[in-house]
């Protein structure tokens, strides 16, 4: 059997729990920092938390999937925090999840 020499999956279960969480509460604090920059810097956004909790068994729907991460319900939270996407915030979205083909 291959040993498994990734650090990060080495990781105790509490302690990428609770580094997750950390995440989760500083952009729900964050709230300046837009989807959309996320998505052009990193390629990930507060959506895309919703759906990989999803996808490592959160029961919920993707509307209460993303209430967990957003701290409130995404129709809620659009209304408060988001403003509307520049033709420049769009094109570096699309560059940046272009990088996300290879991972």
């Amino acid at each position: 059997m291959p040993v498994n020499t990734d650090q990060l999956d080495q990781l105790p279960d509490d302690v990428a729990a609770a580094a997750f969480r950390r995440l989760v509460r500083h952009l729900q604090k964050r709230h300046d920092a837009q989807n959309i920059d996320l998505m052009g810097l990193s390629g990930f956004c507060r959506n895309c938390l919703a759906d990989w909790i999803r996808d490592a068994g959160y029961p919920g729907d993707k509307g209460q999937a993303r209430e967990v991460i957003h701290g409130m319900p995404m129709d809620e939270w659009k209304a408060k925090y988001q403003s509307e996407a520049t033709p420049e915030q769009l094109a570096r979205m699309e560059e940046s999840l272009k990088k996300n083909a290879a991972l």
